[in-house]
Formats: structure tokens, sequence, C-alpha cells
């Protein structure tokens, strides 16, 4: 009971996250910042939470698969991975330094303005580093609720207050730049505070107490899974980086503000993966196959209904989305990249949790084959497309790279260890979200009120997307239940 309220909360806090993001993104930044200042503000947290995976050596995922053999010894567990990782930063940094001027000459010509916060980039990356550990333990103790709400809500929000002090001339853009690195910083403070408080937080050197050979096997495994981490997060951000150096930094801004209308889509799979990844390291560890397997399909499923219901609000809205975004006739330009990479992200939830399982199975150094391949493939799709196609162009190698990158982890997964997340229900659910699009796209007709239309257009395409769920079987699980909770709530409310 105690992880499906986290993962209600998680979900809840995703969402307010995200309606607080549309209103930086869609309104705020656009209100008060030029293309050029988005396309840098932008530039700059994509650079910091790109370097983020390497310089934390891979020990995200291994803190989450060792945390149940090291039960008794997490805090000693806690304490050598901040070290470990802190030993990473500085060598991510060093690097950094040694190809500085390659990476000067790759913004020199579009977007120069960048090189003047390439150490904003790096302090990002340092405190973004100790957030990622911290949730990883919060995570192990199935707390992960008020994490998400700071990650989701909290630095969104002081985001935007930076950008309102800015706006009030409060200080200069330069000091809004850096300011961000102040909002990541008191992320973590918070983060720490709150583990404090839940005694999940302490400090122990007795290193001793974890055995040598389960050190081994945890350095191994980390950076084994170092590429695989991040070679996935290069595969999500190397876009927006060269949008940025190849086109500018204002084409970055549209491409920017598509993307993130977009990304919403995949909120409910971060907070199911989210609570999935303790449950299938823990399966593991018991040899729980057939457990494992079931819960790949029904996740697949689950996340698909609610996923892709928010793809078809997203795209059969999206003129009157754009209609709200200030100075409309420059963002509306990213409305191609929103269809774009919502398939992209649609691909990520229809394969289910596919990365989660290669990843604390026995297979895991497998991550870094796909991954290895995928990075190097997005980055050639993306010098290949966007000459020709502009941010269409670096949105289409995203959604071929995400399709492919996902398709042959779900036959690696098919093989090795027979497991498979189709079912006839994801077709019949795809079914029902392509119908549901017709009847938007050929019997609603276009209504001038843009709220009165997106009231409309929204509320008969969800009743039809539901209506054929039901018709046609698609979840009768999921269905069953939902309906079972509306008749307690009616019972408990009937009962006051």
């Amino acid at each position: 009971m105690a992880g499906v309220k986290q993962s209600v909360l998680t979900t809840i806090f995703s969402y307010v996250g995200v309606i607080v993001g549309y209103v930086n993104l869609l309104w705020l930044f656009p209100y008060v910042l030029s293309p050029t200042q988005i396309g840098l503000f932008k530039t700059v947290q994509d650079i910091a939470l790109l370097l983020v995976p390497f310089a934390q050596l891979g020990i995200g995922h291994g803190i989450t698969r060792f945390f149940p053999r090291l039960r008794g010894k997490e805090f000693a567990f806690f304490s050598f991975s901040l070290i470990i990782a802190t030993v990473g930063f500085f060598m991510v940094a060093s690097l950094f330094f040694v190809f500085k001027t390659p990476i000067i000459n790759a913004f020199a010509e579009k977007a120069p303005e960048v090189n003047n916060f390439l150490i904003v980039a790096l302090l990002i990356t340092f405190f973004s580093l100790f957030n990622s550990l911290l949730e990883a333990f919060c995570r192990s103790f199935l707390k992960i609720a008020i994490p998400s709400l700071i990650r989701d809500v909290f630095l969104r929000v002081f985001m935007a207050m930076l950008v309102i002090g800015y706006y009030f001339s409060f200080y200069s853009f330069d000091f809004m730049i850096w300011g961000m690195g102040a909002v990541y910083m008191l992320a973590m403070i918070s983060i720490m505070l709150y583990m404090k408080r839940e005694k999940i937080f302490k400090i122990d050197f007795n290193w001793k107490r974890i055995t040598l050979p389960i050190k081994k096997e945890f350095l191994q495994y980390s950076l084994i899974t170092l590429l695989g981490t991040a070679g996935a997060l290069l595969i999500m951000k190397i876009d927006s980086i060269m949008v940025s150096s190849m086109i500018g930094l204002d084409a970055n801004a549209i491409y920017t503000i598509g993307f993130s209308i977009a990304v919403v889509i995949e909120m409910p799979r971060r907070a199911i993966s989210q609570v999935a990844m303790p449950v299938i390291s823990e399966m593991f560890a018991k040899n729980q196959l057939t457990g494992i397997n079931a819960l790949y399909k029904k996740i697949a499923i689950n996340q698909l209904l609610i996923c892709l219901l928010i793809f078809l609000m997203i795209w059969i809205n999206i003129e009157s989305l754009y209609h709200f975004v200030p100075n409309r006739s420059i963002y509306e330009q990213g409305k191609w990249v929103v269809l774009l990479i919502g398939l992209g992200k649609l691909t990520d939830v229809i394969f289910s949790v596919n990365g989660e399982i290669i990843v604390f199975s026995k297979f895991y150094t497998f991550n870094i084959t796909a991954t290895l391949f995928m990075s190097v493939a997005v980055i050639v799709f993306n010098l290949v497309l966007i000459p020709h196609y502009g941010i269409e162009g670096a949105a289409l190698a995203s959604l071929i790279a995400m399709f492919f990158y996902n398709f042959v982890k779900f036959v690696f997964i098919k093989i090795k260890l027979g497991f498979n997340s189709f079912t006839p229900n994801v077709f019949l659910i795809l079914l029902a979200g392509i119908l549901s699009w017709a009847v938007s796209y050929y019997l609603i007709p276009t209504f001038e009120a843009v709220i009165l239309d997106i009231l409309i257009r929204s509320g008969i395409v969800t009743a039809v997307y539901l209506l054929l769920l039901h018709i046609l079987k698609a979840a009768p699980e999921t269905e069953t239940m939902v309906l079972q909770k509306i008749k307690q709530l009616l019972s408990m409310l009937s009962k006051h």
C-alpha cells in the first residue's frame, strides 16, 4: 500500500510540475525572454544534464540493484557511493577543461553566447549529480514522492522566480543564468533535509562492513552501466544541443518549447518506472522471472492507457495550445516537433520497462552495446537530417533513435528471458487511440473561442476513447479496478 501511495503522489507531483513547466515554457519564458535567451537558458541546462551520468559513473542504478543485498549496511553503502560520485565529478570536470577548445568551437559560429556560461553548466552538473544519488537512495527506501516534488515542482517554481526577478530588473540576465546553479543547490539541500527527517540520511565511513567482493561487483556493475545510462540520456538531450550549435539559439528555443509540450506524455511512465525499479530488482534477486514477465505486460497496458490519452489531448489541441504562447508566430513553427517527439515518447511507453529489466538482469552489459550503438546513430541522424529539415529533422532523428533503441532491447529480452510486453490489449488500445483522433479530425468542427474548442474537443475525444476501450475490452482488469475505486469513493461520500 505504501508503494501505491508513493506512486500516486509521485504522479500527482509530476503533473503539478508539468503545469508549472507549461506556464514557464509556454507563457512566462516567451513573454519575458527573447528566443535567443530561451535557447541559451535551455542549452546550458542540457549540457549540464548530459554530463551528469558520466560524473555519476553509473552508480545510480548500482544503488538500486545492490541495496537489497546491503540491508543493515546501507549508510556505509550510501557514504561509499557519495565518495565515488565525487571522484566521478572531478574526472568529468578535468576532461571538460581538457577538451574546452573543441567545445567552444562547436558553439562559436551559431551560438557563441553559450561559451560564456560553461562553468554554470559544470555547477549544475555537480548539484544534479548529488540530487540523482540522493533520489536513488530515497527510491531504495520506497520514499519517492517528496524527491519527485522537489525535482518536478520545486525546481520549476524557482526557475520561474529567477525569470520573474530578471523581468523586474532585480538583476541582469547573466546573473539569472548563474542563479540556475543556486536553484539546483537548494534542491539538493531540500532532499538532504527530507532524508534527515525520515532518518535515512547518515554518513558512515565504516566501509569494512561492505565486503571487498561486493565493492568490486558494485563498481564493475556501475561502470558497465555507465555507458548505457549516459548513452540513453545522450539520445534524449543531444538533439537540443546540436540544434543550438548547427542552427542557432533561436531555433533551439522553438525546438525546446515544442519538445516540452510533447515530453508531458511520458510523465506517467516516469512515475511507474520509479516504483517498478526497486520491485524488479527485488524480483530478480529472488529469481521471480514469471512475476517480472507478468509485470512487464501489465505496465505496458496501464501506462499506454493514460499516455496515449495525453498524446491525443495534446495533438488534437495543438493549434489552441500555441494560441496562448506569447510571440506565437515564432514558436508555433515547432508544431511538428511536438508530433514527432510525442510519437517517440509513445515508443518508450509501448515497449514498457524493457530498459529497467535489462539493467537489473544478469544481461545488464547488453545495455552498453545497445546504447552506444544508438548514441552514435542519433548523432549521425541529427548530422544528416538537421541540415535538410531543420528542427523537424532533429525531432525525426529522436523518433527514429527512440524506436530502434526500444525495439533492439525488446528483441533482446524476448530472446534471452522469453519476456514479451505485447499482448492483444496493447494493439486494441492503439486502435482506440487512432479512431478517437479520427473523430476529432474529421467530425468535430473548429470553434472560434479557443477555450471552448479545447473543452468540447477534449471532452468528446476522451469520451470516445473510453467508450472504445470498453467496447474493445482493451483493459478489463484496469477498468474493473477503476470502477471498484469509484464505488468505494461513492460509498464513503454517501456515508458522510
